[in-house]
């Protein structure tokens, strides 16, 4: 086995693989609430449509995309093997459960990565299969360039052509594409899915609360310098803004949509 085998094998490797790849996924994470924040915009799903074709469509994009699905499943993957190893390393658990010190995020980081996995896969079928292969529906928006005002109707597929189309026309601009957003709000007007989604983004809050510090401490980021940064990207940030930021969607949908 060569050196590099034996590095990423070694206990240290596996959590500096859980690392790379979870703070890979928290920068997702950032940028993709970012872009879904177009749900809230009042434009009949204008923004957030043409904010799906660009993630979807633009090479570089598309690049760090299989990256994304790759870190998705190596994270998950290790995540397994570690949970394995260090119950076979102690098979008997603690008497008192938290007598360690340890909080309870970092005590059911594999129930709480169970339940996010489960949410990704529910939550990619939904809406990452069904825009590139399932029956989304389409729209067109004519906007006029003159007073800024948007209109939007349902078209057909074969209206729509197959492809994502812009152009002027006597001063009236407009859109051809698949209709994300009216899939967002369809899915998130069924009660059940809302839920879960909202308790997925808690497990989420619990998983990040524990596995963003941990991360800085794998990678020896822990000490008195760095220390009170990351603490407070951790909680505040990565734990509290970010999951409320997604919680949010679905709450606004099924209430206000």
């Amino acid at each position: 086995m060569s050196n590099f085998s034996k590095t990423f094998s070694s206990t240290l490797g596996r959590k500096l693989i859980m690392c790379l790849t979870g703070l890979f996924l928290c920068a997702f994470l950032v940028v993709h609430l970012i872009g879904n924040l177009q749900l809230f915009a009042n434009d009949g799903g204008y923004a957030f449509n043409k904010y799906a074709y660009f993630m979807t469509h633009f090479t570089p994009i598309k690049v760090i995309s299989y990256l994304l699905y790759i870190s998705i499943i190596v994270h998950t993957v290790w995540a397994i093997i570690i949970t394995s190893k260090n119950k076979a390393a102690r098979p008997v658990s603690y008497a008192v459960k938290g007598a360690n010190g340890s909080i309870w995020s970092s005590r059911n980081m594999g129930i709480l990565g169970t339940i996010i996995f489960l949410f990704v896969v529910i939550h990619m079928s939904n809406f990452w299969y069904k825009y590139h292969w399932g029956a989304t529906p389409y729209v067109e928006y004519s906007t006029n360039l003159s007073t800024g005002e948007t209109q939007a109707r349902e078209i057909t597929e074969a209206e729509y052509g197959k492809q994502y189309v812009t152009y002027v026309d006597n001063g009236i601009e407009v859109v051809k594409s698949k209709d994300l957003y009216k899939e967002v709000a369809f899915a998130f007007s069924n009660p059940i899915y809302s839920l879960f989604y909202v308790l997925a983004m808690a497990a989420l809050a619990f998983h990040l609360l524990h596995g963003f510090q941990s991360a800085f401490q794998t990678l020896g980021w822990d000490n008195s310098k760095y220390k009170p940064l990351v603490n407070f990207l951790g909680i505040w940030i990565f734990s509290i803004a970010i999951p409320i930021g997604f919680a949010l969607m679905p709450i606004y949908f099924f209430l206000f949509k």
